[in-house]
């Protein structure tokens, strides 16, 4: 769907239905949309015939992929040497289960669902695919990128994005692991750990949001709610990261609540509007796509869909003003499956994102060449120019010479990139700057709108130095509508979407451990950033490429959002849910939790788990009581015996002693200059022939401010004077790091 919706030529191969086959999924009718849609075997000739003529094949199973002969790069026979295979299958579980079940063992299986906050401690059992919303974004993302690369060196390769690699793209902001440290207590309600960051409820028994993450923010909330003291306090004395330490959120936390039961909701959303403190009312799933914001910005589509009729549904997350997004058609079966457009030729570009020959950037990933500055900050901005560091981009984190506000805890978010502390309200820095400007290819920033021209750094003030320069945005919700201008966070956008109130379904509000907006904003930048670029290296010029917390939210629920007559209600769940179905859900054991997936009640007679068949009324209980009495390895394995599937709810910290993800370098350890080891996402996708080398690393403070302005011509005397009177900043690696630990 993204590749369609960017303008490619999509053809969707479904093979013929069964009666036992899993019904589609309503989503369905939102991400086929710009396809046609060829119903055949994948043994058939006119499959054949399709597959010789693409560029890029996307397959969910191996036994698919082997059939169609996309094993090898050939010349004759299997893949030609031109053609893009992208292999997405699940991690646990099989690509033949239905895609929430799939996610569900997805979460088991990585650790993310026992990550999750709760109230007992226990695993969590998403109502939302994001996983597998993240699995898909970063494959079309990583497509991109191999086509670009294919631009220099007229060869295509395998690209293997599965269940794990979304995971890690998703989970990158929870997934660290000190072997030396203790795992996070998650057992801390469903708002979160931190007291700054989390739901309260108000005078009228209604919820919101608290977005004060930063000291800024955190002044605001407390001065309104008369809690000022609560730094001066001789537990806190002044040190912000005590907040929401174990030993003081909770006192904080009561603190923070009593002030907000003395008002009602609207009240505080004004008098937090008001003082530019970030808030959101926690609102409702299926309310949102008519949100007055949303329609601003132009979110809410709607196509006549031939099975179902009139579909709703959300638009593109992303807008590339000289490459518009394609309006959604809607699917089409047709019987003529013959590709329109002609054949790729290879390219004639001379652009300067092109800078190796051959095969030379094989070991430096599909983008090298490539330069990035990153002004982003806090999350989505750095974020995103970390995954393109990771398609091998030489990215240059610019930050203020007082660092990023978000160092200490974002680092994950940054590995990769080279650190410049730069002042750009400094006339020195400033030209500096544009010296950068002149020889990089790519600029993003996260900043509220506004802040740009107040920089001189909006996109025609670059374009004086770089004419072909992409520039590329991150707001919370653009600059239009009632709430443009307005700073936006991850979490307050899962309050005001409804994804907070469809988790806690009739409990409390439930805040996503996953930075669901904040990460899948980064991974439709760098899905943005390289549509861009390929325009550019295919003769096209530059561009500007914007994204919205606000449209990215409606991505993340696509499935959930669209609608139509007769469609199923979307799922919501509850306190510390643990599934919908008893047959499909987390169940204790004897040492932990087992997330199980089995057809009938059958199934686990014959594993010998179940005696006899209960009612179905008592049927949760009974398997509650039954596999409570086993661990959870002989549960997997008995059921996995029978044919239904069983994965034991992890920690990340389980991840370490798992062979799988060592062979895969899903997880990379860094030794810190302290001696301190921790463990960290490592290989985000596979390319079979332009795999980036080596660990990502956080850059320290500055630590490559010298070498990155002297690359473009800032050096000597003039370097030497910027640093005398501060406007760079030139320091050495980072010496170790903090846990984190603030959702």
């Amino acid at each position: 769907m993204l590749l369609a919706d960017l303008g490619a030529e999509v053809i969707r191969v479904e093979i013929p239905r069964v009666p036992s086959d899993s019904p589609e999924l309503p989503g369905s009718v939102m991400w086929h949309r710009n396809k046609r849609i060829c119903v055949e075997g994948p043994d058939s000739p006119i499959v054949a015939d399709l597959v010789a003529g693409a560029d890029i094949i996307v397959t969910t199973s191996s036994d698919v992929a082997d059939a169609l002969g996309l094993c090898e790069h050939t010349v004759s026979g299997g893949l030609q040497n031109h053609q893009i295979h992208v292999s997405m299958p699940p991690i646990a579980g099989s690509d033949k289960l239905d895609g929430q079940t799939i996610d569900a063992l997805a979460a088991a299986f990585s650790g993310v669902a026992r990550r999750q906050s709760s109230f007992d401690g226990g695993p969590v059992e998403s109502v939302y695919p994001f996983l597998s919303y993240m699995q898909g974004l970063w494959a079309a993302t990583t497509t991109i990128a191999a086509l670009i690369e294919r631009e220099r060196s007229a060869r295509g390769q395998t690209i293997t994005v599965d269940g794990m690699h979304g995971v890690l793209v998703a989970a990158t902001t929870t997934m660290v692991v000190d072997p030396a440290g203790s795992s996070p207590i998650t057992s801390v309600g469903a708002g979160g750990p931190n007291p700054t960051y989390t739901t309260y409820r108000c005078a009228d028994g209604e919820w919101l949001f608290l977005g004060a993450l930063t000291e800024k923010f955190q002044s605001t909330a407390f001065a309104l709610l008369g809690c000022s003291d609560i730094l001066d306090d001789a537990r806190i004395a002044g040190d912000r990261e005590k907040l929401y330490s174990p030993q003081h959120r909770g006192w904080v936390r009561e603190r923070l609540a009593a002030g907000f039961a003395c008002r009602d909701r609207s009240e505080w959303l004004e008098l937090l509007a008001v003082n530019d403190c970030p808030a959101s009312a926690v609102g409702q799933r299926d309310q949102w796509l008519s949100h007055p914001q949303v329609l601003a910005l132009n979110q809410r589509r709607s196509v006549r869909d031939p099975l179902v009729g009139v579909t709703t549904m959300p638009f593109s997350p992303v807008d590339l003003s000289e490459t518009p997004v394609r309006d959604p058609r809607p699917r089409s079966f047709t019987s003529s499956h013959r590709w329109i457009g002609a054949a790729w030729q290879p390219g004639t570009s001379t652009s300067t994102d092109l800078l190796a020959d051959g095969d030379s950037g094989a070991a430096e990933g599909p983008l090298a060449g490539t330069k990035v500055l990153d002004l982003g900050t806090v999350l989505a901005g750095p974020y995103a120019g970390m995954l393109l560091a990771e398609l091998g981009a030489d990215v240059v984190k610019v930050e203020p010479p007082s660092g990023d506000a978000f160092r200490v805890r974002g680092y994950p978010h940054y590995r990769g990139q080279r650190s410049l502390a730069l002042d750009l309200r400094d006339d020195g820095g400033y030209k500096a700057f544009q010296s950068l400007v002149e020889h990089s290819g790519v600029v993003i920033d996260n900043f509220r709108p506004g802040v740009l021209k107040r920089l001189a750094i909006e996109r025609e003030s670059l374009m004086s130095v770089r004419p072909d320069v992409i520039t590329v945005s991150i707001t919370g919700f653009g600059d239009v509508g009632p709430l443009g201008g307005r700073p936006g966070f991850d979490p307050v956008l899962q309050a005001m979407s409804g994804m907070m109130a469809a988790q806690g379904g009739d409990d409390h509000p439930v805040f996503s451990t996953i930075a669901v907006n904040d990460v899948a904003a980064a991974c439709v930048t760098a899905l943005g950033t390289c549509a861009a670029l390929f325009h550019r290296v295919r003769g096209g010029g530059g561009q500007q490429v914007t994204t919205t917390l606000a449209a990215v939210t409606s991505f993340m629920q696509s499935g959930e959002l669209v609608e139509f007559a007769g469609r199923q209600p979307s799922p919501t769940g509850g306190r510390d849910h643990r599934g919908s179905a008893a047959l499909s859900r987390y169940y204790p054991t004897s040492d932990g939790y087992v997330r199980i997936h089995v057809d009938n009640v059958r199934d686990l007679i014959s594993a010998g788990l179940l005696a006899t068949e209960p009612p179905l009324e008592e049927l949760t209980n009974v398997i509650a009581n039954a596999l409570c009495q086993w661990e959870s390895a002989a549960v997997v394995g008995q059921i996995g015996a029978v044919g239904g599937f069983a994965v034991a709810a992890r920690t990340f910290r389980d991840l370490l002693d798992d062979r799988v993800v060592a062979d895969n370098e899903y997880l990379q350890s860094v030794v810190w200059p302290d001696g301190r080891t921790t463990f960290l996402p490592g290989r985000y996708a596979h390319f079979s022939r332009s795999q980036r080398a080596g660990v990502m690393t956080p850059p320290g403070l500055g630590e490559h401010s010298e070498e990155v302005l002297a690359e473009c011509g800032v050096s000597g005397d003039r370097f030497e004077e910027l640093v005398r009177r501060n406007a760079v900043v030139s320091e050495g690696p980072i010496p170790s790091v903090a846990d984190v630990g603030y959702r």
